[in-house]
């Protein structure tokens, strides 16, 4: 496994940059951030601008990272496809067949994203939805040679009852639904143990039964306030909450700094043959500010990850 890391955390760095400086901390691959030049999602950026990405461009990233010996392990442009509002909604749609393009332009294999949810539905209505939708994505995909990664992030903030359902992706039972509506090769998952854990779910224990699913692997830590957690419940604070996203019993860490078993994680990852990249996603609160504080973040990962590699 190859440890990498997505660029939206460094979003007024070039490409050149995070290139050099991710290859002297020694990552060998970076998942690239594509939202558009303007938008208004947090944790994102546009590393790459694919809606003027020319073929001459795309040659000359190509080149900068085989000088580097580095890898673009995906394409990142993580938006809710199932936006209760079509003219949104096609928006979105429209951006990520750009960044599918350029991904055919880079030879990269995976496009990330989120599936979403129309919040006006119920959850069996979404799903009619996703089949419709999805299908045409991943046709258009499948044409281009590019393979699908959904991330299981429930999106909280994307729900206005402020629970956690803003995406009809984030548990094993509705990765059975998803795939098994739509059984395609070029369709998998970015799994990302941080939002599991937070859920109740143990990361370890979905490997097996998606290992052929699993194409893309985040690296995100969780820390669970036992006593937050006791006074908000699972659906988390209703009254107090800071923002849309604020559950309250809950922060992302880097990895090693939560509560997320990594060896055994990984160990299962490798045991069940997933040997691609493990990316870490720096949603870390205290590491964030400034640049220097996220590559601070961002070393430390690194080094924890490296550590847990060599041993397994």
């Amino acid at each position: 496994m190859k440890l990498g890391f997505l660029t939206a955390c460094l979003p007024k760095q070039s490409l050149e940059n995070l290139v050099v400086w991710a290859k002297s901390i020694g990552f060998e691959m970076l998942e690239v951030a594509c939202w558009p030049v303007k938008n208004t999602r947090d944790y994102s950026g546009t590393t790459l601008d694919v809606a003027n990405l020319t073929k001459d461009e795309a040659e000359r990233i190509k080149k900068l990272f085989e000088q580097n010996n580095m890898q673009i392990s995906s394409l990142a442009y993580y938006d809710n496809n199932l936006h209760p509002d079509l003219v949104i909604r096609k928006s979105y749609h429209d951006h990520l067949k750009k960044v599918i393009d350029a991904a055919e332009l880079l030879g990269v294999k995976y496009v990330g994203t989120f599936v979403g949810r129309n919040y006006n539905k119920t959850i069996k209505e979404n799903f009619d939805e996703f089949e419709i939708v999805f299908k045409e994505i991943l046709e258009y995909a499948k044409s281009k040679n590019v393979s699908i990664i959904i991330e299981n992030c429930p999106m909280p903030g994307w729900n206005p009852d402020g629970g956690w359902m803003g995406t009809i992706s984030y548990s094993p039972e509705l990765w059975e639904e998803m795939f098994s509506r739509l059984d395609y090769d070029n369709f998998g998952l970015n799994l990302d143990p941080s939002h599991l854990y937070w859920l109740g779910i143990d990361p370890v224990s979905v490997i097996k039964d998606f290992k052929d699913k699993i194409f893309h692997v985040h690296a995100k830590d969780t820390q669970v306030f036992k006593d937050k957690l006791n006074k908000f419940s699972i659906f988390g604070s209703q009254i107090q909450r800071k923002n849309a996203w604020d559950m309250g019993y809950w922060a992302y860490r880097m990895p090693g700094r939560g509560e997320i078993d990594w060896k055994a994680f990984l160990k299962e990852l490798k045991q069940n043959g997933y040997s691609f990249v493990v990316s870490i996603e720096h949603e870390d609160p205290e590491y964030e500010g400034t640049e220097e504080k996220v590559k601070e973040g961002l070393k430390l990962g690194f080094e924890y990850l490296k550590g847990i590699l060599n041993e397994i």
